[in-house]
């Protein structure tokens, strides 16, 4: 459904983005992840039609953005971090004015509009100026807009960046709903969780993309589970001898009373670690399992150290 082989744009002298390559299948929900200035942005705005690649070649549904942009933007819906709407509009006008854009039938427009504004709960509000709507109700409004002319690929920039808990829980909702009907999304957040909750593959970028699979997959390949066990006393050296030797169990150390053991599978070397605490007759207060998250992935790649002086790394 989107394809991107060699992608860059170059703004005057600085490359915004570069060397971009990725396919996404139909139905499936694909992340951009990246900081402020990494190249999320314009990789939408050239997969869109809006601008053109300096260098490379992208599609949208078998149309390629430089020599038919026309049909790629006739295929696609976008909805941003602000709705731009018309806010002295109803909600049916404002539909009614973009959907004539598409020059859609009034019979179809008029079905549609109704549709829409049911599933994404706005008909009861549909004749209110839209002027009066809460930032949720306008984000799901912008994503009426987009769905109206039943476009293959929806792109969302930072759909939730600028929303209260309340409103980005609907607009994240809407999204989800548009995940189970099988929608092509693509999906640039700062939102890490957001990210791990909706999509498919997520891919790191900062200019290029630096690594691309499955939140699971990302996470699995961070390292070794870790267990890490709250004790009632620091251990003695003996305690944390005694748990090196627990078959498959690497890297034990303690940080006063907390106990950090890296093993092979947490489920299976977990009860053979509090036995020997038991063992040695040393108080257990609780046990967890410290999986790997797509944030510390996600710091990892990019080489992000938070708090650090210099703030990025």
């Amino acid at each position: 459904m989107v394809r991107a082989e060699a992608l860059g744009r170059r703004f005057g002298d600085e490359w915004a983005v570069e060397d971009v390559d990725f396919e996404l299948r139909r139905g499936e929900v694909f992340g951009l992840l990246g900081p402020n200035g990494a190249g999320k942005t314009t990789i939408v705005r050239m997969l869109t039609a809006l601008i053109e690649p300096t260098v490379g070649t992208a599609s949208v549904d078998g149309f390629d953005v430089r020599t038919d942009p026309e049909s790629v933007r006739s295929r696609i819906g976008i909805l941003t971090e602000t709705p731009s709407l018309y806010e002295r509009l109803t909600a049916t006008q404002n539909l009614a004015f973009f959907g004539r854009l598409h020059e859609l039938p009034e019979d179809v427009l008029a079905e549609r509009i109704e549709s829409l504004l049911r599933l994404l709960e706005l008909w009861d509000r549909r004749g209110d100026r839209v002027g009066e709507f809460s930032k949720g109700m306008k984000q799901k409004l912008a994503i009426a807009r987009a769905l109206l002319h039943e476009p293959s690929v929806l792109f969302f920039d930072e759909p939730t960046s600028a929303l209260d808990p309340e409103a980005a829980f609907i607009v994240r909702d809407a999204m989800e709903s548009l995940k189970s009907a099988g929608r092509t999304i693509v999906l640039c957040t700062h939102n890490l969780d957001e990210a791990e909750r909706l999509c498919d593959r997520v891919a790191f970028l900062r200019r290029t993309i630096l690594r691309v699979d499955s939140p699971a997959r990302l996470r699995a390949s961070a390292g070794l589970p870790k267990v890490e066990i709250d004790l009632a006393a620091p251990p003695a050296e003996s305690v944390l001898a005694a748990l090196r030797t627990v078959p498959d169990v690497h890297n034990v150390a303690a940080e006063g009373p907390t106990v950090s053991v890296m093993v092979g599978d947490a489920r299976r070397d977990t009860p053979p670690l509090v036995r020997a605490l038991a063992a040695a007759n040393v108080d257990v207060l609780g046990v967890r399992v410290a999986s790997a998250t797509l944030e510390s992935v996600y710091f990892d790649v990019m080489g992000i150290r938070p708090g650090s002086p210099a703030g990025a790394g």
